[in-house]
């Protein structure tokens, strides 16, 4: 995941100042996603379960992140699409509602891990990592598209 963004970052990064602070935004929820689940280069004691603290931590980027782009990025982007003609409209129509299906997993993630954490939800916590890690990836991909779809009406401009 670490390596796609990079690639974003190659792609859009200087175009626009809410793009940048988004990837940005990005960057920190997959380092501390990577670190909570002890992913390279991050990898922690094995057998040992993560503070509580570091898991709210991850928690709060989580939702910032999903809440950043559901109340200012997507509106934007898709309203530079609708400018760019029917296909970029229909194609930022179409992802939207994909995208936003992988909220879901992250509030409720965000939910079991937040209200009352015990050891026996803590256990947890790697298979619903793991799981969520998925959701994200494909949500990544996602917005990449959603992106793409702007950088292509800009280049086409120029």
């Amino acid at each position: 995941m670490l390596t796609k963004l990079e690639r974003a970052v190659d792609a859009w990064g200087g175009s626009n100042t809410l793009i940048d602070n988004w990837l940005e935004s990005r960057r920190q929820l997959l380092i501390h996603y990577c670190q909570l689940a002890g992913l390279p280069p991050y990898e922690g004691e094995k057998g040992h379960l993560p503070d509580e603290t570091r898991v709210q931590q991850f928690c709060n980027l989580l939702v910032d992140y999903m809440s950043e782009g559901h109340f200012e990025v997507y509106d934007q982007v898709s309203t530079a699409c609708e400018q760019s003609g029917e296909h970029a409209k229909a194609l930022a129509q179409s992802l939207v509602p994909k995208i936003s299906a992988s909220t879901d997993a992250a509030l409720d993630f965000n939910d079991k891990y937040t209200n009352g954490v015990n050891d026996d939800i803590m256990m947890e916590l790697d298979q619903d990592l793991s799981e969520l890690g998925q959701k994200m990836e494909e949500r990544f991909e996602l917005e990449d598209r959603l992106l793409e779809a702007l950088f292509e009406r800009h280049s086409e401009a120029s």
